[in-house]
């Protein structure tokens, strides 16, 4: 799929060449390489017998950005060859991809999005628990989401707007027991084109199927329609009633009637507010959002509940919630989503601040599930230091009550919570410092499921010549619960060279 993915983005940027002549529009590849050295006093992650370990990273990567007029597309990748001196583990290969684009087959009709994620993730919430790559820990796996969406949109006879849209998504790991996802969505959206005194309607009908390598498939069926009302034009008020059908607690489907309550809020380009209340087969789904920025602010809060089909049980995107938090905050910066993920990965190395300080926060799955989630988050950025605070909390059940399937949730819920806090100072125009506080809970029904992972890391970095960045850093974990307590130290240097 990797390959698949590199040879959609290889065609797209092709296709551009005669508009890069043209001048009309732009792609830039930036190749980098990354060489760290980690010093660590326990690899293995034990209390019973730790084991220090030198451990070499050297990371080759690329970053792709296409800006043309029909093709917006954003690649970052990365293989990481780990290498350790003492021999304490065999020398292994990883990969990082954070690439996103879309593509306008047919201008203003057909547009083709896609999305393509590879990170290092937990296998088990109760397993041992770390946020580094270079750990001997059987309980992190390599997982990779691919998801590619064509849809065409359009009027019908100048009445109603319409979209019709297929999404075929991807989520694999290289751990034998976890299970791999296949999700195929398909939805015909039509809304009315205009409106009698605000008074408009929508109606909409979808379709998904959920298969699993380690469980069972699962499928569900929607109809909605009802009316919306534009109160004035930052508010906007609407209402749906439908049918749904699903297979989720038995064999075979079963109907249920649904409704729907939603506003949405828009008083400004910088603050924006939507509220969503459903009633489904499982009961009661919403989905809350508030986002506000000012100049050097950005606040979000963020809780929702609601049906979950990945077998990666991520509670935020591959990056984290930090590189998400600082997207946000430069959206009035740079409107334009892939050169904003160029400026938000260059901002984040220059001022020591780490993107995924809790983006580990997730767990395996085999079965469809439900989940609430919550997550408060600000970022400060001054002219010299730069705050950022992400605390979220979150409880999975299993939503499929047939399938056997063995995961985490087999044995219940789970519960989990965690908080990072991340300050940043300029020291220099070229050097900052930066310090990171993280710690995260993951709790079950069973007493003896309790795991908590608290990490302090200190960082200096900066720039090392026009296209040469260095670090040197130092971290403490501690590890404790029930399952697999440990503490390690650890000291870091790095440096990055981009051609």
């Amino acid at each position: 799929m990797v390959s698949g993915l590199l040879v959609l983005v290889a065609m797209s940027a092709q296709a551009q060449e005669s508009e890069v002549v043209a001048g009309k529009s732009g792609v830039t590849i930036v190749p980098r390489v990354t060489l760290t050295e980690t010093l660590t006093n326990n690899v293995a992650l034990s209390n019973i017998n730790p084991r220090s370990e030198q451990v070499t990273e050297i990371s080759p990567g690329i970053r792709l950005q296409i800006d043309g007029a029909r093709i917006k597309t954003y690649l970052d990748y990365a293989v990481t060859e780990v290498v350790y001196a003492k021999n304490t583990a065999p020398s292994n290969s990883l990969q990082a991809l954070n690439a996103f684009g879309s593509v306008q087959a047919i201008e203003n009709q057909l547009v083709i999005d896609f999305k393509g994620t590879i990170s290092q993730q937990t296998i088990s919430a109760f397993g041992s628990q770390s946020l580094d790559n270079t750990s001997v820990n059987a309980n992190r796996t390599e997982v990779s989401t691919y998801r590619i969406s064509p849809y065409f949109k359009g009027q019908l006879a100048g009445i109603a707007d319409y979209e019709a849209r297929y999404s075929r998504s991807i989520t694999s790991s290289d751990a034998e027991a976890a299970s791999t996802s296949t999700t195929n969505d398909r939805s015909i959206k039509v809304t009315s084109s205009n409106s009698y005194k605000g008074l408009g309607w929508t109606a909409d009908l979808t379709r998904q199927s959920v298969s699993y390598s380690e469980g069972r498939a699962t499928e569900s069926d929607t109809i909605n329609f009802g009316p919306l009302y534009n109160v004035n034009p930052q508010i906007q008020v609407y209402a749906k009633v439908g049918r749904e059908a699903n297979n989720f607690t038995g064999e075979t489907k079963q109907s249920y009637n649904t409704s729907t309550l939603g506003v949405k809020w828009v008083p400004s380009t910088l603050t924006t507010f939507n509220l969503e209340r459903s009633h489904r087969s499982f009961g009661d789904a919403y989905n809350l959002s508030l986002e506000h920025r000012t100049a050097r602010t950005v606040w979000k809060f963020t809780d929702n509940k609601d049906v979950s089909s990945t077998s990666g049980q991520t509670a935020t995107s591959s990056k984290g919630s930090m590189y998400d938090l600082l997207f946000s905050q430069f959206a009035s910066t740079e409107p334009d989503p892939a050169a904003r993920a160029r400026l938000v990965d260059d901002y984040l190395l220059t001022n020591g601040i780490s993107a995924t300080a809790n983006a580990d926060n997730s767990f395996q799955t085999a079965a469809i599930s439900l989940q609430r989630r919550q997550e408060l988050s600000f970022a400060l950025l001054g002219v010299r230091d730069a705050i950022t605070f992400v605390a979220s909390r979150s409880e999975s059940s299993r939503l499929d009550t047939v399938s056997t399937a063995v995961d985490d949730l087999a044995a219940g819920q789970v519960r989990q919570q965690s908080l990072s806090l991340q300050f940043a100072h300029r020291l220099t125009p070229d050097y900052a410092l930066g310090l990171l506080f993280s710690w995260q809970k993951n709790s079950g029904n069973a007493s003896l499921s309790d795991t908590n992972l608290r990490s302090t890391n200190v960082i200096v970095g900066g720039k090392l010549g026009k296209k040469s960045t260095v670090l040197l850093g130092a971290r403490r974990t501690v590890a404790d619960g029930d399952s697999a307590p440990y503490s390690e130290s650890a000291v870091i240097g790095q440096i990055n060279v981009q051609f």
